[in-house]
């Protein structure tokens, strides 16, 4: 059997947490890292560019790093086109000018090994999406990272891939994915529509909405390097249940994994497998929020709602029988004065304030398949905001999530501050900031074991007028946290941006214990930093994965030059010493 070369943060972090970074029982000291700060970026040649740190200090060591571009979407390398999108025969996808469909939305792109040979998986965050694998050749003097074929990843037997968006690396060496904002099995139209977010899909199956199935989409894919020529083995795990998935992170035990979910009054979740490296059956749960404070982004006591243990078979049953919402609940409306009738029960997950009953059967079906209505129904809490990225500390035994607003679900009754029970209406209310933060917020997590305990928040960011280039939170701090990562054997934590509220989207590294937040890399005009992920030990040299997403996409696409701007980066910053 090949080893895995490389050890991911989650495969370091589960030797770590068994004591394997010490030949004795007592406390090793984080290594002491720091960056030169990257600029803020003033001048339009800056704004368009990616400026990261120069130079990283290790234990008073300076060490030289910088981005570097690994590919980009649009590349051809090795026969294959990099973010070419295909349909479910094998043919590439056409734009409606013509020409083929490559994506710029380059997401989560993973390094993994089978042997001596190192690739990337990497997935775009489109509908229809497309994932690639790209081998990689490793410079064994300068640790620089170049291509050496890329090749499209199929996902027929799935019916096509949705909007994957976060990821992670499990313990065992394989990609973990997500699939984000699922479409509404409850609103499908005769023709087989859901609407301008969901239709772009049938481009997967010739342009034949009907032809599509809404509970396709929404779940946890991996992938499995098989062999040294990069072929691949591939899953949905409908175990662990369909929300707007952002990332999933795999635990040391290698069974507990946490969910965060990217949606508005969305949920917490955390699902238990049955047995380790298989996540195939186990049990979900979802967060209750049991609050201690409403200050800033709030603190609270975390407990655990059981959603029951499922099997990937036997949600696929479902799958294959084409089951509609129709068949899982019965939906009627309020009364007068807002309860639900006799038999029904209330739910406001994305705050669509239903009452429901569960069809006869279909308990252990909607738990999976509608896992935030029916968490909402058993009584968690469902009101939390845009979840985003996880990662986990082993020193601290602690964990961190951010989130890119704390609002909606999370003010008590209001909308941006005003009065507005929309968000609030229906629900159990658990949450009750006093007031909310557009900028956004990164929690810190207790562990009991593997078991989150409590939340508070960690580090905000902080709101300021808005000024001539739309900035509306500082520029000395976070704006919209997307994904983190955690740099073993430290005390540093990376934070990564998808704002609106900074021109251009930044990546942060924060001391835990100094408190400092230190900006390591920008990117260009409307686009997003996706992907930041830290690798200790590839082959004696250490990486932060960075992935710039769609230039020009989210905004100032006026100032777009050429069309090779917009083209998607996949790189990283580094190369880093091995840090120990």
């Amino acid at each position: 059997m090949k080893r895995n070369l490389i050890l991911s943060v989650a495969a370091a972090s589960a030797l770590m947490f068994m004591g394997c970074n010490s030949d004795s029982d007592e406390k090793v000291e984080p290594s002491n890292i720091s960056f030169s700060e990257a600029p803020v970026p003033t001048s339009d040649t800056q704004k368009r560019s990616i400026l990261a740190s120069d130079t990283v200090t290790v234990n008073g060591k300076e060490h030289t790093i910088g981005f570097h571009t690994i590919i980009r979407s649009g590349d051809e390398v090795g026969g294959g086109t990099y973010g070419l999108v295909y349909d479910k025969n094998g043919d590439a996808v056409k734009a409606k000018d013509g020409s083929l469909k490559i994506s710029n939305s380059n997401d989560f792109s993973s390094l993994l090994t089978y042997g001596d040979k190192i690739f990337t998986v990497t997935h775009f965050e489109t509908r229809p999406a497309a994932m690639y694998i790209t081998e990689l050749n490793q410079d064994k003097t300068t640790g620089k990272l170049t291509p050496k074929w890329t090749k499209n990843i199929d996902f027929t037997a799935f019916n096509g891939l949705w909007v994957p968006c976060a990821g992670s690396v499990t313990p065992w060496g394989t990609h973990l994915g997500s699939e984000e904002y699922p479409p509404d099995a409850s609103k499908v139209d005769e023709n087989g529509s859901i609407g301008s977010y969901y239709d772009p899909m049938a481009d997967y199956v010739g342009g034949d909405l009907k032809a599509l199935n809404p509970y396709d989409y929404g779940w946890t894919p991996e992938v499995k390097v098989k062999n040294a020529q990069g072929d691949v083995e591939v899953f949905k795990h409908y175990t662990m249940g369909r929300f707007a998935h952002e990332l999933a992170y795999v635990m040391p035990d290698k069974k507990t994994v946490y969910l965060s979910d990217d949606g508005t009054n969305g949920v917490f979740y955390k699902f238990v497998a049955d047995k380790a490296e298989d996540l195939s059956a186990g049990t979900l749960y979802a967060a209750k929020w049991t609050q201690t404070s409403g200050k800033g982004g709030g603190t609270a006591n975390i407990t655990w709602v059981d959603l029951g243990h499922a099997t990937n078979a036997e949600i696929k049953v479902a799958l294959d029988a084409k089951k509609k919402f129709g068949d899982i609940f019965t939906v009627v409306d309020r009364n007068a004065d807002n309860t639900c009738p006799s038999g029904f029960t209330a739910s406001n997950w994305a705050a669509k304030n239903e009452c429901l009953k569960i069809n006869a059967g279909m308990e252990k079906i909607a738990s999976r398949l509608e896992s935030g209505r029916y968490a909402g129904m058993k009584g968690a809490t469902v009101e939390f905001s845009k979840m985003e990225g996880i990662t986990y500390n082993p020193q601290k035994q602690e964990m961190y999530m951010a989130m890119s607003r704390t609002e909606k679900g999370m003010e008590d009754n209001k909308y941006k501050n005003e009065a507005n029970d929309k968000y609030d209406k229906g629900g159990s209310n658990d949450i009750r900031l006093e007031a909310r933060n557009h900028c956004g917020v990164v929690y810190k997590m207790a562990l009991d074991g593997y078991n989150i305990t409590t939340m508070e928040s960690l580090v905000e960011g902080v709101g300021m007028e808005k000024d001539t280039h739309g900035n509306s939170c500082t520029l000395d701090g976070i704006s919209m946290p997307d994904n983190v990562t955690f740099i073993p054997n430290t005390d540093t934590l990376i934070i990564g941006e998808d704002t609106s509220y900074h021109q251009n989207d930044m990546i942060w590294s924060y001391n835990l214990t100094s408190k400092k937040l230190t900006r390591i890399q920008t990117t260009p005009y409307g686009s997003e930093t996706t992907s930041p992920y830290y690798y200790p030990d590839v082959n004696g040299f250490g990486y932060l994965m960075s992935v710039v997403q769609h230039p020009f996409g989210e905004s100032d696409q006026d100032k777009l030059n050429s069309p090779d701007e917009k083209m998607g980066y996949t790189g990283y910053v580094g190369p880093f010493p091995v840090i120990k």
